[in-house]
């Protein structure tokens, strides 16, 4: 099993370790634009191995796409955060550039690849690389929800004082502070719904700090988190290479399902060696019907940028 991330950021890098560190697969390559520093990330990865226990090797290398030949799943980071100044359209602009450059790059020595898209606005990415690469949709996956829902756990786990191992919750919608749904009516602890701890003014509260939950980390660490999405999207790589069929919610092209279309949005899927084997319909309500509909209006709005 070869996998292939592309930028080595914290968030690339993160992800290529606990990826090295579960043991699955027989090869990481970390490729990044900077001369050296995916190398530079791959050694100090690598001196890990004999410390951290496991035998799968990490290359590095500049901007180099022949090394990634024959990639099973690459991993797409690239992009840019947005700067003083500049404007929603220029962001999207450039960072569609990049994922488009990125991901026929990679098509073209790994035409039979499935791709996680982690590059922000990550569902109108997603929905990008539809577009640029015409392969199946059920090889390109965005990773967002996956993350969402580890922040939802993680405050549900926090606000009853029990152990994160406990807690079993969703995130779906769109990857962004107003288009994310939690979905606290459907969340448990052991299988208990959680209203059954908790009032419906403190489930409000872990509702609202979950949707802010990237944006309470940018605050606090100056830069976007890395740790948790790394481990994020390093779930969806375990889960599709080793065929767990284990479900998650991801971006992903929808065609009728949850009566949207012609867009990518959060969604609960089952990942297994074809990438998204099925997409999991799940009865919502009125009220989570007309805020994924919400959610569905702002990813239409963002992915019209692109043209």
């Amino acid at each position: 099993m070869k996998v292939t991330v592309v930028g080595a950021g914290a968030v690339g890098a993160s992800c290529a370790e606990y990826i090295a560190i579960k043991n699955f697969a027989s090869e990481v390559v970390l490729l990044d634009i900077k001369e050296n520093f995916a190398e530079g990330k791959a050694m100090d990865l690598m001196q890990t191995s004999s410390l951290n226990g496991f035998d799968t090797k990490i290359i590095g290398c500049t901007n180099d796409y022949s090394i990634t030949k024959d990639s099973d799943i690459a991993v797409i980071t690239s992009g840019i955060p947005r700067k003083p100044g500049m404007t929603r359209e220029e962001l999207i602009g450039i960072n569609a550039g990049i994922v488009k450059t990125v991901s026929e790059n990679l098509i073209k020595f790994s035409p039979n690849l499935i791709i996680i898209i982690v590059s922000n606005p990550m569902d109108t990415m997603t929905y990008l690389t539809h577009k640029v690469t015409g392969i199946p949709k059920h090889r390109i996956i965005g990773m967002g929800g996956a993350l969402d829902s580890a922040r939802f756990k993680y405050r549900l786990a926090e606000a009853m004082c029990c152990p994160m191992s406990d807690i079993d919750g969703m995130v779906i919608g769109g990857h962004s502070d107003k288009g994310m749904l939690p979905l606290t009516r459907l969340a448990t602890r052991n299988s208990v719904r959680v209203s059954e701890f908790l009032s419906k003014e403190r489930l409000l509260k872990v509702l609202e700090d979950t949707k802010v939950g990237g944006a309470t980390l940018t605050s606090m660490l100056g830069t976007s988190a890395w740790y948790a999405p790394g481990a994020a999207v390093s779930s969806l790589v375990h889960s599709i290479a080793c065929d767990q069929r284990k479900i998650f919610p991801c971006s992903a092209l929808l065609n009728g399902e949850y009566g949207l279309s012609d867009l990518c949005i959060g969604v609960p899927v089952i990942l297994g060696k074809n990438g998204i084997e099925q997409i999991v319909e799940i009865d919502l309500n009125q009220e989570e019907t007309n805020k994924l509909n919400e959610s569905a209006l702002g990813v239409h709005k963002t992915n019209n940028l692109l043209n």
